[in-house]
């Protein structure tokens, strides 16, 4: 059996750590010998799971406030280091939901949403950074985007544009962190939350999950989908020591796949010397650049 990756030592933050996706890496990195700060805006929800984790022997402390802004990224560096005396990873992950079409979206659904997850997740990264760049010795912050981020989603205009700049950060500050020993990395996680639990084609599959039935093979293999304890594993993997030469990476994980995106990049390219007119671009659109559109959106199960 292959040596299971320790985090003894190590002190982490995980932003939205009281459910979902976030209970399930709080859990795993403290399974793994990490000392845990479980950051949620939920008292009840943060106590439990820091409950949960010290019945297992492991180490947790609450931080209860909603991420955002500076003061609420500092509250949760401050804690870990009154805690556990250090910060060794920032796991931001805390999020909401307002999703509705472009038309119906109100300036507060919008804002929202982008203060959540893009603003909080800068300034969650700002304050840890300072707190590695004080330490010495690295760091890791292990960012959470999104295939709506990458693809598009109906429906989903503030949280893609949130994903996407997520997957912006990380490569952004891989470049600025690098010299400071510090990884920078987008999760794209596939789990089965609520979120994808309200999408009408998923209907038969959430039933199968409230039942604790296994999901089926077209979900785990085919869409690469999986239970939010399918995706904590990576968590750890990016907060580990094997993992130390990966930076400015979106990584895939869901069910039984896991998965590395590509970064934008130009795929054709023509030339007209002095310039384009727009009849040019016109009459050569279809035989040069355009030849081949890209696809967008997320596709559903029974989708090619």
């Amino acid at each position: 059996m292959a040596t299971e990756i320790e985090l003894n030592g190590k002190v982490a933050v995980v932003t939205g750590g009281g459910k979902g996706l976030g209970l399930a890496v709080s859990k795993a990195l403290a399974k793994a010998g990490a000392a845990v700060v479980v950051n949620d805006v939920d008292e009840s929800a943060a106590q439990e799971a820091v409950d949960a984790i010290q019945a297992e022997g492991g180490r947790a402390v609450a931080e209860v406030v909603a991420i955002g802004s500076s003061q609420a990224a500092q509250r949760c560096i401050d804690r870990a280091v009154d805690a556990f005396g250090r910060l060794d990873i920032m796991c931001a992950n805390a999020g909401i939901l307002r999703d509705k079409v472009l038309w119906n979206m109100s300036d507060d659904d919008f804002d929202s949403v982008i203060e959540t997850h893009l603003r909080g997740t800068f300034t969650c990264a700002r304050a840890a950074v300072r707190r590695f760049r004080e330490q010495g010795g690295g760091g890791r912050l292990i960012l959470v985007s999104s295939l709506a981020g990458q693809r598009g989603n109906f429906g989903q205009t503030n949280y893609a544009a949130a994903k996407a700049g997520i997957a912006a950060f990380a490569r952004t500050w891989a470049l600025e962190c690098d010299r400071m020993g510090v990884t920078v990395n987008a999760v794209l996680p596939m789990a089965f939350t609520q979120m994808v639990a309200s999408i009408p084609a998923m209907a038969p599959y959430a039933e199968m999950v409230a039942q604790g039935k296994a999901l089926p093979s077209e979900l785990r293999a085919g869409m690469g989908l999986g239970l939010p304890e399918d995706v904590a594993p990576l968590f750890v993997f990016l907060a580990s020591q094997a993992a130390q030469g990966i930076t400015g990476q979106c990584i895939g994980l869901g069910g039984d796949k896991l998965s590395l995106w590509s970064h934008p990049q130009e795929i054709r390219h023509a030339y007209s010397p002095g310039g384009w007119t727009a009849g040019q671009i016109a009459r050569l659109w279809s035989s040069t650049v355009g030849t081949e559109l890209q696809t967008y959106g997320i596709p559903m199960p029974g989708q090619d």
